[in-house]
């Protein structure tokens, strides 16, 4: 019930305010620190139990070069003008750094928090069910985008299960929103 209760209510308060002078400073604010402070003040357990960790480090590392080298041309072919475009063309700056604070703020909380504890309680079924709250997290987001995510929810809720840490998944996000970014911006033209 914490972790419903509280991720659902970190959802509502990122989409109606700003704390801080960037939305990717508040990500790491909302989804990170919070969860962890939750996770060390209230379950008091280890944030390695929720997939901050190495994990299996040497599949990780091979998931995230499949999951590059597999997103590349997708996102090329599907961010290259449109909605994509008028959605990310003006992200360009601030480029590694915005993206790296947002998503791996981002990753910890559905991949991490929410995944691992789901997970103890339903299986292999907490990576369907953080992909959700994932995909309807993308709503306001380019149509394209926010369809995918419950497809992309789930293969990075997978990834960080075999390996038992949310650190790929971020690394394959990371990469796909920053390449995103360039190509929308036409940066790469």
């Amino acid at each position: 019930m914490v972790v419903t209760v509280s991720s659902t209510l970190l959802l509502i308060v990122d989409a109606y305010h700003q704390f801080t002078s960037s939305k990717a400073y508040d990500s790491l604010l909302l989804f990170l620190v919070v969860p962890l402070l939750i996770v060390l003040l209230i379950f008091r357990e280890s944030p390695a139990a929720y997939g901050f960790r190495l994990g299996n480090w040497k599949t990780g590392l091979l998931l995230t070069l499949a999951g590059i080298l597999i997103g590349a041309p997708i996102v090329w072919f599907s961010s290259r003008g449109g909605a994509m475009h008028a959605y990310y063309a003006s992200q360009l700056s601030g480029l590694p750094w915005n993206t790296l604070f947002d998503l791996f703020g981002w990753e910890f909380f559905f991949r991490g928090f929410m995944l691992f504890a789901y997970a103890r309680r339903y299986g292999p079924d907490a990576i369907w069910l953080q992909a959700v709250p994932f995909a309807l997290a993308h709503i306001g987001k380019p149509e394209i985008e926010t369809l995918s995510t419950i497809f992309g929810g789930f293969l990075f809720g997978w990834i960080a299960w075999r390996t038992r840490s949310f650190l790929y998944a971020f690394l394959i996000h990371w990469f796909v929103n920053s390449f995103a970014i360039v190509v929308a911006a036409g940066a790469l033209r």
